[in-house]
């Protein structure tokens, strides 16, 4: 699922300091946000809109689509359980350091509801020109701009730099997918992959992955069928075996998740891979010239 000017957002724990500065950027920039979560100030109103004691509660006054959530790690899955529950599309986990079990069980009451989860551990979903959900400067002209490449990553920090770079190249994106960098994630690079693939805004993917796991060379496995042009960038390249670094999915253990592995998929399948985020640019514009 894509974020559109059209979805509806409820934001749990909207009355914070996190939650309210990003609803009102948020808002400002144009996303519908109907409402948000609190259960000590149900019944009052925050920013113009609703707070209401549930996102249950929240659904059957005003259907959502899209849950945002500004929940700390011990009430994550309360909060998950119930956007599920209200029939939440999406549910954006920004939330990390959740408690494993507690993710194991959002991920399993989110595959009975329908719901798709992206998170924990993410920094947001961009569309620009039209809405974002979460903690990325959609706002930020310098950074997000409309146009061609949709952009997955799985750090924020590293997602804005290569939203930077497209836009300085006079690229721009069509969306900013943020999957997260919890080991256990809702959508995976390759599900992002899938969707970006459907639309039709995005003419090309910029992927920035990470050491750990195996979801660029599952990704990999997909970019070798599709006809848009995909290119890559790997960090951890000189990250020693079995150490954590960053994000707790990225790690290399037993061999397994390494940057050898990972660019030999991806370069295998097609995909041009980038030494530094800003090359990334100028291996796509090649490519989208190319068609």
């Amino acid at each position: 699922m894509i974020i559109r000017k059209n979805h509806k957002i409820l934001v749990q724990g909207i009355t914070g300091k996190q939650g309210t500065f990003w609803t009102r950027e948020m808002q400002t920039y144009g996303a519908s946000v109907i409402g948000g979560v609190n259960p000590k100030k149900a019944g009052t109103e925050h920013l113009g809109v609703p707070v209401y004691g549930s996102a249950v509660e929240a659904a059957k006054q005003d259907p959502f689509d899209v849950a945002l959530m500004f929940i700390p790690p011990l009430a994550a899955k309360a909060a998950a359980l119930d956007a599920c529950a209200a029939g939440a599309k999406l549910l954006v986990c920004l939330t990390e350091h959740i408690p494993a079990q507690d993710v194991m069980e959002m991920h399993a009451a989110a595959a009975a509801s329908g719901t798709r989860i992206v998170g924990p551990n993410t920094a947001g979903l961009v569309t620009p020109g039209e809405s974002f959900a979460g903690i990325m400067p959609a706002f930020n002209k310098r950074v997000f701009q409309p146009g061609p490449i949709g952009v997955i990553s799985r750090s924020g920090s590293l997602g804005t730099l290569i939203c930077l770079n497209l836009t300085n190249a006079g690229l721009g994106q069509s969306v900013f997918y943020g999957i997260g960098g919890d080991p256990m994630i809702g959508t995976t690079t390759r599900d992002a992959l899938e969707i970006l693939d459907q639309d039709p805004g995005t003419q090309g993917v910029a992927i920035c992955g990470e050491i750990g796991g195996s979801m660029e060379e599952e990704a990999a496995e997909y970019a070798a069928g599709m006809k848009k042009p995909v290119a890559a960038f790997i960090a951890g390249r000189a990250s020693p075996p079995g150490k954590k670094m960053g994000h707790a999915g990225a790690i290399v253990s037993g061999g397994k998740g390494d940057y050898g592995s990972k660019r030999k998929a991806l370069e295998a399948a097609g995909v041009a891979v980038a030494d530094v985020p800003s090359q990334l640019p100028s291996l796509l514009a090649a490519r989208l010239t190319g068609l």
